[in-house]
């Protein structure tokens, strides 16, 4: 906090930037012992606000600094909204040797770029998501989450440092399982965690959705199309994990193929979707370009479909604990994350692909003993690597093929 460098704080509406923000704004009065004159908490969702500071960045920002010899720190919330955003704040930053810059945003410091051109060398740059499935746990069940982050690590240290272990019997993973049907139906949006009863989840979820609609699509991106784009939204909610085919996506939203793609893009810059691209080193034989999609929050995934049923009755679920696996993967590794699919349509769900390769296969059955598909055998054989895992319902297990430790591993810890 002390260097000179921006901070941006990214992620989703409703996913607590804000509140992080005034956490912030507590941490440097209490724990810091900053004079709380010289902490500014600013929001341009407030038009005035939003008037003044484009009018004139420079005179508005000094309004608030009274004293020259002291520092001065800035919370802007959602500066999204102001035009031109990289290139004021880079003014504030180059003119005011005493003043922080801590910024949010939804959705322009990716999308636009500008941000990121502007403050080359003077920005470090976070992402604040909706709970991951731990985070969630504490909140639910203390107890619970301190099971699940105990094998959660070994599962951890599994992917990263290739490092094995054992699990004779495992007595909690019921207990964990009925949680996670919970996240997996409405999400890991704090407030909608925080709501008391199923009715009162939705109506939050609705207004998650529609606050993005408004806000984002609307009056941020000038989309205006709203029919189509929800179509679109609910075609995307109901392809989870499949192949993507644009031109039917042009069909049935009445579209054209440079907007959906257009609109698929926008739907990933403001952290609705993630897309996923096939892993390919075979250029005659492994598919190259049609990509898989998966949604950031499976509560805002669902809202769009009205299904709030069990995870474990409904057909698609499959697909939704690949969902689930693919966030999860985000949380554990910085590489990119890829899918396999061959021209003669063997398949692998996932795969890593850093410093070495691991295939991950998500299979949500009741396994009894470790068997492998024939696709997961055409990639070990094609790749030979050291580590592959598939993920089961509640199966723990190993095996080897040829130099490859296949680990089996339930769906609960990943």
């Amino acid at each position: 906090m002390g260097r000179k460098e921006v901070i941006a704080i990214k992620g989703p509406r409703q996913s607590g930037k804000t509140t992080l923000l005034e956490m912030i704004k507590e941490w440097l009065e209490q724990k810091k012992g900053i004079n709380p004159e010289n902490i500014i908490f600013l929001t341009f969702e407030d038009m005035e606000n939003r008037e003044k500071f484009e009018e004139s960045p420079k005179e508005f920002i000094g309004s608030f600094i009274l004293k020259e010899d002291e520092k001065y720190y800035f919370l802007l919330d959602e500066v999204h909204y102001i035009k031109n955003c990289g290139q004021k704040l880079k003014l504030i930053y180059d003119l005011f040797k005493n003043v922080k810059l801590i910024v949010t945003g939804s959705s322009s410091l990716e999308l636009t770029n500008l941000t990121a051109k502007y403050l080359v060398g003077r920005l470090f740059s976070f992402e604040l998501l909706p709970f991951s499935f731990y985070e969630f746990l504490l909140v639910k069940d203390k107890r619970i989450a301190k099971i699940y982050n105990e094998k959660h690590a070994l599962v951890k240290q599994l992917l990263l440092e290739r490092k094995d272990f054992e699990i004779k019997k495992d007595i909690f993973i019921n207990d964990i399982l009925k949680l996670l049907d919970q996240y997996l139906t409405f999400g890991g949006y704090p407030e909608v965690i925080k709501a008391g009863n199923k009715e009162e989840k939705k109506i939050i979820l609705k207004n998650v959705y529609n606050t993005y609609i408004e806000k984002d699509i609307i009056s941020f991106l000038k989309i205006h199309d709203i029919i189509r784009f929800k179509k679109l939204v609910t075609m995307l909610s109901s392809l989870v994990g499949k192949m993507l085919r644009y031109e039917n996506l042009t069909t049935t939203c009445d579209s054209y193929y440079k907007e959906i793609i257009e609109w698929i893009n926008v739907l990933e810059h403001t952290y609705v979707v993630r897309v996923v691209r096939p892993f390919h080193k075979n250029l005659v034989t492994e598919l190259k370009k049609n990509p898989k999609l998966y949604f950031v929050d499976s509560g805002l995934r669902n809202y769009p479909l009205g299904d709030f049923s069990s995870f474990f009755v409904r057909s698609e679920r499959g697909e939704i604990a690949e969902n689930f696996v693919f966030n999860q993967l985000n949380y554990v590794f910085d590489e990119t994350i890829n899918f396999w699919r061959t021209t003669s349509k063997a398949e692998v769900d996932f795969v890593v692909a850093g410093n070495t390769i691991i295939p991950i296969e998500v299979k949500f059955k009741e396994l009894k003993k470790e068997k492998i598909s024939k696709s997961f055998h055409s990639f070990i054989n094609s790749y030979s690597p050291k580590l592959a895992v598939v993920v089961t319902k509640s199966f723990w297990g190993k095996r080897r093929v040829g130099k490859t430790l296949v680990k089996f591993i339930p769906i609960a810890y990943f």
